[in-house]
């Protein structure tokens, strides 16, 4: 079938990888087996190729961090570096760190209110109240940087630029739990008290859960130790709960936090 290894791109290094492996594993006398890999390689092909190549932006507090990943990503043809003060007009905006913080949360929320940018995240641990809160500030695909060889940040980045989103396996596993918690949440009095749960009140419950008091709160959080208090004992009534600790409990077996 001529027509569809003309379809590879040239500067698809990883289609025609995958190309060249499986061809060479089957023997020639089978013509019917090389059908799937070649259609296989058109649908790849056609998600992943680009008219120019994909400006990406990195961002890291640890600056050797972030020099492992744009040393590995400057090596690809298909990747367009940017740095300040151009950053803003990156397609793709990799923020790599080892776990997600309030200043990393921050760094999220900032990159989401750009338009132009879509945001993949690359980090060390991430635990299910993690998830969420990345999710929520508008990352599309997750990395752990355990597994993030030069293929695997570049598949992550142009799935980021091609519109999809990518967790690893374990994540997502448990993000279709938490979005099962959720549903079956709506058949509680509670549920939809749950499902509005605010930012603000997310972040206190994660703060009480974290052993901060009333006072470590106001401070964390730039509010007065009033509201902190008032807060947490609306998210108490409303939940119908008994105390902090009561809610903390509920919060974390329903994924809020």
């Amino acid at each position: 079938m001529p027509t569809t290894e003309k379809a590879v791109p040239a500067h698809s290094a990883t289609s025609a990888t995958s190309v060249t492996s499986s061809t060479s594993a089957t023997p020639n006398t089978s013509a019917t087996a090389h059908v799937p890999t070649q259609t296989w390689t058109m649908r790849r092909t056609s998600r992943s190729e680009r008219p120019e190549r994909v400006t990406v932006a990195v961002y890291a507090a640890d600056p050797v961090l972030r020099l492992g990943v744009v040393q590995q990503l400057r090596q690809r043809p298909e990747i367009d570096l940017v740095t300040d003060p151009d950053n803003e007009r990156a397609e793709v905006s990799l923020v790599v760190v080892d776990h997600v913080d309030d200043d990393v949360a921050a760094l999220l929320h900032k990159l989401r209110h750009n338009t132009r940018t879509r945001t993949g995240l690359v980090v060390a641990t991430l635990g299910a109240g993690s998830l969420q809160r990345v999710i929520e500030c508008g990352v599309a695909a997750v990395l752990r940087r355990a597994e993030a060889d030069q293929d695997r940040l570049l598949g992550l980045v142009l799935a980021i630029a091609n519109g999809e989103g990518v967790l690893p396996g374990d994540l997502l596993g448990k993000l279709l739990s938490h979005v099962g918690s959720l549903q079956r949440s709506a058949l509680d009095p509670r549920g939809m008290s749950l499902s509005t749960l605010t930012a603000r009140e997310s972040d206190m419950l994660r703060m009480v859960s974290e052993g901060l008091d009333t006072a470590e709160i106001a401070r964390k959080t730039a509010y007065s130790e009033r509201t902190v208090k008032n807060v947490l004992h609306e998210v108490i009534t409303r939940l119908q709960l008994r105390n902090r600790a009561h809610a903390v409990g509920y919060a974390l077996r329903n994924g809020l936090i």
